[in-house]
């Protein structure tokens, strides 16, 4: 089986994370975003994975060399020369695609992160007989998304409404979908969105149909996001795998810890924290809903919470940093500094407290 991963465009969004790596290259509890898929599609059988990408394709393929051979899977690119939205990508990887089995492929949105039901989803997809499957999930508020109207005892997809006014139903895209080979004879090599202008006129012959996912979802497209991402992401370990998780008299709640992190004495960590490989946390850190990653170091009393400290950074003593504050990769937070949603750049150093969300070029 072969899946396309739609990892697209510059990752503005998540700036300044993305100005050191592609985005699907950042970490997401402690493994690049991208591998959280593709280890789940390794799992279920699939055996080539294609990358459509407008952006950096040397850094992702040299970074993902390494994993081919871990996980033993093909991975390759497709790389527009353009920005082809959503469905246009999927023309330009036809042939790689293509093969003579006819067997269906999956196609998944970069920044998703969820349980990944993907074998009930082929399941699904083989039980109904239609052309195309997409899983939907269901969202509070429905009116910020477009909302799948579906037939509940089958799923089977009856249409797409975008932003409605009134309410529709509660179901969302959520960027997970297998299709028949069939389908790319629908698509043309041209910009184009596969849910405004595909799915729409499957759905009209009523070949589409949709599955409820299980579990949580979470776009971690922006730090807030991700942040939720997180806390959502180690609640589903706890309840699959609670053994991944840190245990001891300093941990509260779940916390993702890598072997290699060390934690000094009179700490309090959770919950919702992620400490990557070779982090160093001294003495009386207080942590909680953060991600901290490879190679940071928080000094002697610093407190961190519901922020994103980037690689290799330092956080000095007794500094405080809140609120949605993103260190950049190599910032260093002077001591005593205070930072309330302060955005930083790479490869600066914070003398001056932040104390409004700002930018920090």
């Amino acid at each position: 089986m072969k899946a396309l991963i739609l990892v697209g465009g510059f990752g503005t969004r998540l700036r300044p994370l993305t100005l050191s790596v592609p985005k699907p290259l950042v970490d997401f509890a402690n493994k690049p975003m991208i591998l959280h898929q593709i280890e789940a599609l390794k799992a279920i059988g699939v055996s080539e994975v294609v990358l459509a990408i407008n952006y950096q394709p040397e850094i992702m393929l040299n970074f993902l060399k390494d994993f081919e051979a871990k996980l033993g899977i093909k991975i390759t690119c497709s790389q527009e020369t353009e920005p082809l939205g959503t469905a246009g990508p999927l023309a330009l990887a036809r042939d790689k695609l293509l093969d003579d089995s006819g067997e269906p492929f999956f196609v998944l949105n970069s920044d998703v992160i969820s349980e990944y039901p993907l074998k009930e989803m082929i399941e699904f997809h083989k039980a109904h007989g239609g052309e195309a499957s997409i899983m939907v999930t269901k969202v509070d508020e429905p009116s910020k998304y477009g909302v799948v109207v579906m037939e509940e005892s089958t799923g089977r997809v009856e249409k797409f409404v975008e932003k409605p006014k009134l309410f529709v139903g509660n179901k969302i895209n959520a960027g997970i979908y297998l299709l028949n080979p069939s389908v790319l004879d629908r698509i043309q090599l041209r910009p184009t969105s596969i849910e405004k202008e595909v799915f729409p006129k499957i759905a009209a012959e009523n070949q589409l149909f949709a599955m409820v996912l299980p579990g949580f979802w979470m776009d971690i497209g922006q730090p807030r996001d991700y942040i939720t991402g997180l806390r959502l992401y180690l609640d589903s370990i706890r309840k699959k795998s609670s053994e991944k998780l840190a245990t001891g008299p300093h941990i509260v709640g779940n916390v993702l810890v890598h072997e290699t992190a060390k934690i000094g004495e009179g700490c309090l960590i959770g919950p919702d924290v992620a400490l990557g490989p070779g982090c160093v946390v001294e003495s009386g850190v207080r942590l909680s809903r953060c991600t901290v990653m490879r190679g940071v170091r928080i000094k002697k009393h610093a407190c961190v919470s519901g922020s994103i400290i980037g690689w290799h950074s330092t956080v000095g003593q007794w500094a405080r940093v809140e609120n949605m504050t993103i260190l950049g990769e190599d910032v260093h937070v002077g001591d005593e500094i205070y930072s309330n949603g302060g955005v930083v750049l790479p490869h600066k150093e914070i003398k001056a407290s932040i104390l409004k969300p700002e930018i920090v070029m």
